[in-house]
């Protein structure tokens, strides 16, 4: 099976051509798994299949590492538009990506005819506490306490087309992440587990962001969780719409239109290596 290795912000995927490659649905997962593994395997936080699509451009299928399926990843899918621009598979430098069931819109910045920087309208944040989904007996989830491994802790809870935790603290270096982050991720009022993002608040444009993903664990971005987090800043004033979330692979910067109530997000897609696996 041939594969392309791409990462945005650090945030790394094995990419796989599916209008080439024919996969079984059922045996994706163990693939997933074994490809993933970055001893035994190529190595990435999961592995994203490009499809064919009827009703836009193409088709993001992002599965964990852990071999779960996922709704949405934004460091993913601005790959996929690399990827589709770069081997030729469109000439369009604006396009219609959708995954599971959710269209995303694409610009691409294009230099010496490669993409070399990727804006995505991520679309509007859930905040309903059913859809997100968090348990809670409030309509919204905006700076609520929350005990977890013995410890309270504020969050505001957002879904851009999956679930996520943001935890405000002054210390996010030295956050023994490896530890608190499997308890957000299964934490009882998460009925779909969560990714949690742990920010810290450097100025009105500014933040610094770790990240525990779901089904795969600590990675270097996330561009769904920066979205989520600057709607969780603004939401609790501590920034204005426009924000540069600084992650531990780079820097993504996120926009919220609060009158279209759409949220921008803009970074980089890199092409790392092309291979050949047996499957």
């Amino acid at each position: 099976m041939k594969f392309t290795k791409m990462q945005g912000c650090g945030n790394d995927y094995v990419y796989v051509d599916g209008s080439r490659e024919k996969i079984d649905l059922e045996k994706k997962p163990e693939l997933v798994r074994r490809l993933s593994d970055r001893h035994f395997g190529i190595g990435g936080d999961g592995v994203i299949f490009i499809n064919p699509a009827e009703d836009a451009d193409f088709e993001m299928e992002m599965y964990n590492a852990d071999g779960s399926r996922s709704e949405m990843c934004g460091n993913g899918i601005r790959c996929v538009a690399k990827y589709v621009y770069d081997k030729g598979l469109t000439d369009k430098e604006e396009l219609c990506i959708v995954s599971a069931g959710k269209k995303k819109y694409i610009t691409l910045t294009v230099e010496d005819g490669k993409a070399v920087m990727v804006r995505v309208n991520m679309g509007a944040p859930e905040l309903s506490a059913e859809k997100v989904p968090v348990k809670s007996d409030k309509e919204q989830v905006i700076d609520e306490p929350v005990m977890v491994g013995g410890t309270e802790y504020r969050m505001t809870c957002v879904s851009m087309g999956n679930p996520h935790a943001v935890v405000f603290m002054e210390d996010v270096e030295n956050l023994e992440i490896e530890k608190i982050g499997p308890l957000f991720e299964n934490h009882e009022c998460f009925p779909n587990r969560t990714n949690t993002e742990f920010v810290r608040v450097i100025d009105r444009n500014t933040v610094q962001m770790r990240v525990w993903e779901r089904g795969t664990g600590e990675t270097l971005a996330c561009g769904t969780g920066t979205c989520a987090t600057v709607v969780a800043c603004v939401l609790n004033g501590l920034t204005d719409d426009n924000v540069t979330v600084k992650v531990l692979g780079g820097e993504i910067q996120v926009h919220w239109d609060r009158e279209a109530n759409l949220v921008y997000m803009t970074g980089p897609a890199t092409h790392v290596f092309d291979g050949e696996v047996e499957v």
